[in-house]
């Protein structure tokens, strides 16, 4: 499976904020019945490495699951070892240096076009432009003048009612935490969760 073409492909990255692994858990399930299918748990997360290890365990290896917020190369290593299928960072961080030494596909965070030069020069699969909100969808058409083929992801801000504009300013995906998740990863409904990853899906399907 070529990690970035199924990005380009879904459209949608989900990431999961919770107060424990067992909600973390919950969070996953509802949003891949609800037709999101890639995912990733930020390790601000208690029990992160551990909700990643069961959804990697209870899921097929269709369903993408990362491991967000990595920073140390030790925590690379462990969301290796919880057998992530990639990882997001939100910076060039020791962590995104230590997961390219592994192997691990990196979506790496990054927000000045020098960052995104320095992120893909260090071997990152694609560029977490962070946070996204602060110079809107025509920052990326910018930014692709001079870096058309800069494989981009919106992530920062961005709601269900922004996202066609990112895609068609040149994002190949957008990842969405709060606007999506809400308070699902706090014991909110897990009803309202679906409902909001529906509208996310129809939004991707409108642009």
């Amino acid at each position: 499976m070529e990690l970035l073409t199924e990005l380009s492909r879904r459209k949608v990255l989900a990431i999961i904020r919770a107060d424990g692994p067992d909600r973390a858990l919950a969070c996953i399930r509802t949003l891949v019945g609800a037709g999101i299918t890639a995912l990733e748990v930020s390790l601000t997360t208690p029990g992160a490495t551990e909700a990643i290890a069961k959804a990697r365990s209870e899921f097929d290896p269709s369903i993408l699951i990362g491991a967000g917020t990595v920073i140390t190369p030790e925590q690379a290593d462990e969301v290796a070892a919880a057998r992530a299928t990639f990882t997001v960072t939100p910076a060039i961080t020791r962590g995104a240096h230590r997961s390219v030494e592994l192997g691990l596909p990196l979506l790496c965070g990054a927000l000045t076009p020098t960052e995104v030069v320095a992120a893909l020069d260090l071997g990152a699969l694609a560029v977490k432009i962070f946070p996204a909100k602060v110079y809107g969808p025509s920052y990326f058409r910018e930014l692709r003048a001079p870096l058309p083929n800069a494989p981009l992801i919106a992530v920062g801000g961005v709601d269900a009612a922004v996202t066609p504009e990112y895609l068609a300013a040149g994002a190949l995906a957008v990842g969405v935490g709060s606007p999506l998740l809400g308070d699902a990863g706090t014991g909110g409904s897990q009803e309202a969760l679906a409902a909001r990853a529906k509208d996310f899906l129809q939004a991707v399907a409108d642009a």
